[in-house]
């Protein structure tokens, strides 16, 4: 398999290809694109190290937006961790999602650990996936 920085360096759209799968996976029935909200060339930036934000929009199977389903996603490095974190863009009152090693729920505006929410089991499952296809070794 492919480095993460190779895949990446041949087109952004193949980690949003990844991304996008792999929500689709661990989210049915909802449908993901993903797109970059910081910068729109990513692309050269990554090709460096692992670090970005994505945000992941949801959609009925049928292509109806569902906004208050749309996750941040941020990839980032941590000495030789890949890390991520999952929080969900509208739903300030809902955790996020730090993955490393193992999972932790936090809360967004505090930082406490708080215990995994009734829809948090399909976030769990994509970051881990996520982790997975993306890690270097």
């Amino acid at each position: 398999m492919p480095s993460p920085e190779s895949s990446i360096g041949n087109a952004n759209t193949d980690l949003s290809r990844l991304v996008a799968a792999a929500a689709d996976l661990c989210r049915k029935p909802l449908r993901h694109a993903v797109v970059s909200p910081s910068h729109g060339g990513a692309a050269a930036e990554t090709q460096q190290s692992l670090d970005l934000c994505l945000r992941l929009e949801a959609r009925t199977p049928e292509g109806e937006r569902l906004p208050a389903e749309d996750l941040e996603l941020e990839i980032y490095r941590s000495g030789d961790a890949l890390n991520l974190t999952l929080a969900w863009c509208y739903r300030d009152d809902q955790p996020l999602l730090w993955q490393g090693s193992h999972p932790v729920w936090m809360d967004g505006a505090t930082g406490l650990r708080s215990s995994c929410p009734p829809q948090g089991a399909p976030l769990e499952a994509l970051a881990r996936r996520l982790r997975a296809l993306l890690r270097p070794d």
